[in-house]
């Protein structure tokens, strides 16, 4: 007869381990690449992803006068699109009876010295200034970044052509440059516009001739010359948008200097015709009323202060992060 040893240990049956299994009653067993680690990693990729995303709005909500300035600038540039929307009033009709009102809860800007609401005619001439100032900066980006992208390239006797042309147009005051070529153009909105782009390009051409001098001498340039690209392939695939970011920062200083030129050149009597409004004719049209109505001055021409204030403060955010040399 058999004694069974009750005191032995039992005997155990080792049963293969399922990481599946244990990955969901042991955190520390989930091996690599097991579906605990898996959702893990890609939850740390979607964190990283949306903390990448968000930076730069943090950046920007950081600067209270940088969100000031993009508000006024979308502001005003809603104004141009849906002027109706901000305002009831008709800008050219006008009632002769509430001519020269001060500032109030019916006419927030006043009115002028034919019975117009002064606010409806700064919201409805938004359209006028702000066209001509996107005119003139293409103009002047186009025919600038052309003549700095090819003076940089090419060098030479091209570069030293283009160069000392610019040095004339820098050595004209842009004013006065902006005059002589409105009275080759003629009188008008558009060709106020033109005027002004062309009285820029030199500064557009100096700074994109020094981006591409710097960029030329790139590796990666050179093996592009070296490989048998063609040399305008090279400008458009290499050099152009490497280029471009110091001139994009430009453009927005000088929409800024290009609103307060082309108010100028309105207050002087070269752009629309009355009666469309325009910020600079406003202005003009309200000094005689200066000593009864300041209204008719005043808060037009603080409509662009503010404006090229928000273009400047803008253009040296873009300065910071684009880095004009």
């Amino acid at each position: 007869m058999t004694v069974e040893n009750v005191l032995s240990a039992p005997t155990r049956t080792i049963e293969p381990r399922d990481p599946f299994l244990e990955s969901f009653t042991d955190p520390d067993a989930d091996p690599a690449g097991g579906p605990v680690a898996a959702a893990l990693e890609e939850e740390r990729r979607d964190a990283a992803t949306r903390r990448i995303s968000l930076r730069p709005v943090v950046a920007v909500l950081k600067q209270p006068t940088l969100v000031l300035s993009i508000l006024v600038l979308a502001l005003v540039t809603l104004w141009a699109v849906v002027p109706s929307w901000f305002t009831a009033w008709d800008p050219i009709e006008g009632v002769p009876q509430d001519r020269l009102l001060p500032p109030s809860a019916a006419h927030l800007f006043g009115t002028d010295n034919l019975g117009r609401d002064l606010y409806a005619r700064v919201v409805y001439g938004s359209a006028t200034s702000l066209a001509a100032t996107s005119i003139a900066v293409v103009v002047g980006l186009a025919v600038g970044s052309l003549f700095g992208l090819l003076a940089g390239f090419l060098r030479g006797i091209v570069d030293d052509a283009i160069m000392r042309f610019m040095d004339v147009l820098l050595a004209i005051p842009s004013l006065l440059l902006s005059l002589a070529l409105i009275t080759a153009l003629g009188f008008g909105t558009l060709n106020v516009a033109i005027a002004v782009g062309l009285a820029s390009v030199a500064s557009f051409s100096r700074v994109m001739r020094a981006e591409v001098l710097q960029i030329a001498t790139a590796v990666y340039v050179e093996a592009a010359r070296v490989s048998g690209v063609r040399w305008y392939t090279v400008l458009r695939r290499h050099v152009l948008p490497n280029a471009s970011g110091p001139v994009v920062a430009l453009a927005a200083l000088e929409f800024g200097v290009m609103v307060l030129a082309i108010s100028s050149l309105s207050f002087l009597g070269f752009g629309a015709p009355p009666p469309t409004p325009e910020w600079g004719s406003l202005v003009s049209g309200g000094r005689d009323y200066l000593a009864v109505a300041w209204w008719l001055t005043t808060l037009p021409g603080l409509v662009i202060v503010a404006v090229v204030l928000s273009a400047n403060r803008i253009s040296r955010a873009l300065e910071r992060d684009g880095g004009i040399r």
